[in-house]
This record gives structure tokens, sequence and C-alpha cells, in this order.
């Protein structure tokens, strides 16, 4: 049996962590492309640090899910997700199975649910997950066997970090939610029960149900508010379970990463314009990033080597309403990388570049 962790990627908390986290980039035809060159980043971290033999990539399906059916107003709240951010899904979609990644939509349920059934599946073949996320509800989901990783932290949780960062344990963490509620899924809660008033009467308690049961002992206007939730609290503790027993016509064993399509990958980076990604694919490919260069008709590049034009390429940039600036590099891995030269653009084959560590004779 092999050592490494079955991988579980949350695709749609990737996504939308990607999107409100990094710059709105887009291509040069005006294609929002920030959030997929994000997630591609994230994902690519993932796979040449845990070379998994076994994973999935899982996103949420548009439409209603059983939650909806349980709760009318469950996400009620929740704006309609951004136009520019609709359209970078089904690209980003094709570049991960491009990738060779297995990618899972499952209607009628969310991503978490479908999660939440391969890692326990998982768990039972005595498999160990690793579940990427940023979603606080996916610790009720940790246990000997499954782990969580947040790629925009680097940091991992097990029993020991959930108890750490939220008080109660995993197996607390759905009474937790279903004591606070969660005003972003419209899901109610106790009113002005927070993280710490929630960890409390789980310590005293343990589960919801004796907390439910000691309602009358609780003194002041939290022990009011908490027998007035009473009867919505089962229903609370219902929508922030994460189901475990949803029909998938696959199992952790059928998720095998395929090999990259990198022909399909190499068009894919084009259309959105990622010339890191490209490089980084040709490099690993030991070919040249030539091979996908834009064709230019009548192109003008020039090299700057003095202050004169320079100046006038100054004027030029200050005076027009969009331009592309880049640098050249001595690494792909930012932390390492050295300056060598920078280039900017006015339009399609208007270039110049600024030498910044060459060495001339």
């Amino acid at each position: 049996m092999t050592d490494k962790p079955f991988i579980l990627v949350d695709g749609s908390s990737y996504l939308f962590r990607a999107y409100h986290a990094l710059p709105p980039l887009t291509n040069s035809q005006g294609q929002p492309t920030g959030a997929i060159v994000g997630v591609i980043n994230m994902l690519k971290k993932l796979v040449d640090e845990y070379q998994p033999d076994y994973m999935a990539v899982v996103f949420d399906t548009p439409g209603k899910t059983f939650r909806d059916d349980l709760y009318s107003e469950y996400k009620a709240n929740r704006p309609p997700a951004p136009e520019d951010l609709k359209t970078q899904i089904k690209p980003l979609h094709d570049i991960i199975q491009a990738m060779g990644l297995p990618l899972l939509l499952i209607e009628g349920v969310e991503a978490d649910d479908v999660i939440g059934t391969l890692a326990d599946q998982a768990s039972k073949l005595g498999m160990n997950t690793l579940v990427s996320t940023g979603d606080k509800d996916m610790a009720q989901l940790v246990d000997k066997h499954v782990t969580l990783i947040n790629t925009m932290s680097d940091t991992t949780m097990d029993r020991q970090g959930v108890f750490e960062k939220f008080s109660v344990w995993p197996e607390q963490i759905i009474d937790y939610l279903a004591l606070m509620g969660d005003t972003v899924d419209n899901i109610p809660g106790v009113h002005k029960c927070g993280p710490k008033t929630a960890a409390k009467w789980l310590a005293e308690h343990e589960t919801l149900d004796a907390v439910m049961a000691n309602a009358e002992q609780v003194k002041g206007k939290i022990g009011e508010y908490l027998r007035e939730a009473l009867s919505q609290l089962p229903l609370s503790k219902e929508l922030t379970t994460i189901k475990r027993d949803v029909e998938l016509d696959v199992a952790p064993r059928d998720l095998t990463p395929a090999q990259a399509d990198k022909d399909k990958l190499r068009e894919l980076y084009a259309e959105i314009e990622a010339r890191r990604l490209l490089a980084d694919l040709e490099n690993n490919a030991g070919e040249s990033v030539e091979k996908v260069s834009l064709k230019v008709a009548d192109a003008d590049y020039e090299t700057v080597l003095d202050e004169q034009s320079f100046e006038k390429w100054m004027k030029k940039l200050s005076s027009a309403q969009i331009i592309a600036f880049d640098t050249e590099t001595t690494s792909l891995n930012y932390m390492q990388a050295e300056l060598v030269g920078v280039s900017f653009s006015l339009a399609a084959g208007k270039a110049a570049y600024v030498p910044v560590s060459h060495q001339y004779p």
C-alpha cells in the first residue's frame, strides 16, 4: 500500500480564495484569468510536493442541493457569483483535466459532501487522506486518517490542530457550527453565540443534545437566546453536517492522475496568455518556449540601451491608457529570482526591453 496520501482538493474553495486574494488579471482580449492562474499554481504545488497516486479536484455544481430542500432560505443572503468569476470556471476545468487530474462535479450535493464521502471511504480502506481547503466546516472530517492542509498559509491541521484553532474536537465541530450559525450560508444559530460561547458550552456538555437538554440552566440573555433557538437547532445541525454517503460512480482507488496532455495545456495556457505556466511547461518538457510564442505582424521591438531611448518610452507609457509589463528573472521561484531585465508594451507588436543585469563586452 502506498504511503502517499490520497489528496482531495476543494476546488470551489480554491477558486473563491484565488479570486478574492489575487489581482484581477486579464489577457489581451479582456478575458479574466487571475483566479485560473492562482488555482493552477496551488494545484501544481500540491502535486509537486506530494506526487499523489490518488487525487481528485472537486467543485460545486450550479443549481440546488438537498440543503435547499431542507431549508428554503439556505444561502439566501449570498449574492450571485461575479460574472468575471463565472467566466473562469469552464477554462479552469478544462486545464485541470488537461493536467490529468480527476475532476468531480456531482449534482444535488456540495463539493464538501463529495469530499466527505471519499475521505470516509478512504479511511475504511486504511488510506490517509489530505483535504486541501480553506473551509472551516471541513474540520469535522479530521480523524486519525484525515488531515486538512491550507495551501495559502502552508499549514496542516490534525485532531490536535483542530482543537488548538477552535477549542473543540473534530467530532464536536458540527455542534459548534450549529450553535453559532453561519451568516454567509444563512444557517440560523443561537443569537449572540460566538466561538467562545459555543466552545464553552461544548466543553461543559460535550454535545449539542446535552447543551439543549441543559438550556434552562444557562443564565442571562444568552440563556434566553439559547432557549428561543431550541426548535431550530436540529435543522442547523443537519445543514452543517457534511454527508459521507453520497452515491458516487468512483471510489478512492479509481481516482488516479493521468499523464498530462501537454499539447492541450499549451493551447489552453496560450489562450489565457499564462506565460509563466507556459514557460514552466516547456522547461519541464525540455523544449523551447518559442514554439508557443504569439505571431504578430509588423512587430516593432526595441532594446533600450541609452537614456534618450528610455525617456522616450517613459513618455509613451505615461500617456498610454493601458500597458503590459513583465520582468525577466534568473528563476521562476520568486523567492530566489534576481532581476535580469524589464519589458513593456503599448500594443501588440509594439514593445521594448530594458536590460538591467546583462553583461556586455
